[in-house]
């Protein structure tokens, strides 16, 4: 294997480093989020009183409202640390966010807008060429256009006969 094969692939990796790094730290403080607010496997008596006493968000109960944040907190970083449904999960955090921001921790918009920028950035783009979505996006390709790849490779060989062609008739 050359090098230059492997120096035409640095600017693709190059350019997948902050969408990596997006959906990586958000992904991290939802994450240790989510573990302060469980002892084990049951709901910590702090996470609770949190709930009830400081968060005291509208329309819901305080233990669902724990719950809901319990399982959004540790599902969605996952997935985005996998790169598996990225967008969906990016959006959920984000929404997770503007609660966050808006009944919450108003004061807090400068952390919150850091967040928000990062997960925009995913729902944009989605999880990048480091990602699940992104293998399952290139296997569904080669599936709907099976002869694709096939033809890429003979227009390749095809130049490479040519230039051979060529060089032999100078």
């Amino acid at each position: 294997m050359s090098a230059r094969p492997l120096l035409s692939r640095l600017p693709g990796l190059f350019s997948s480093a902050p969408v990596l790094l997006a959906r990586l730290f958000p992904g991290a403080v939802f994450w240790q989020s989510g573990r302060t607010k469980v002892d084990g496997w049951q709901l910590s008596d702090n996470a609770l009183y949190l709930f009830q006493e400081e968060y005291r968000l509208p329309l819901l109960a305080p233990i669902t409202a724990a719950w809901l944040a319990v399982g959004a907190e540790h599902l969605l970083p996952l997935l985005l640390l996998l790169g598996l449904a990225t967008r969906l999960a990016a959006l959920g955090l984000l929404g997770m966010t503007l609660v966050i921001q808006t009944l919450v921790y108003p004061d807090a918009w400068a952390t919150h807008g850091t967040w928000a920028v990062a997960l925009l950035l995913l729902i944009s783009h989605g999880g990048g060429r480091l990602s699940i979505d992104h293998l399952i996006a290139r296997a569904w390709r080669r599936r709907q256009h099976p002869h694709s790849a096939c033809q890429e490779v003979m227009a390749g060989e095809s130049e490479a006969f040519a230039e051979q062609i060529q060089r032999l008739g100078q």
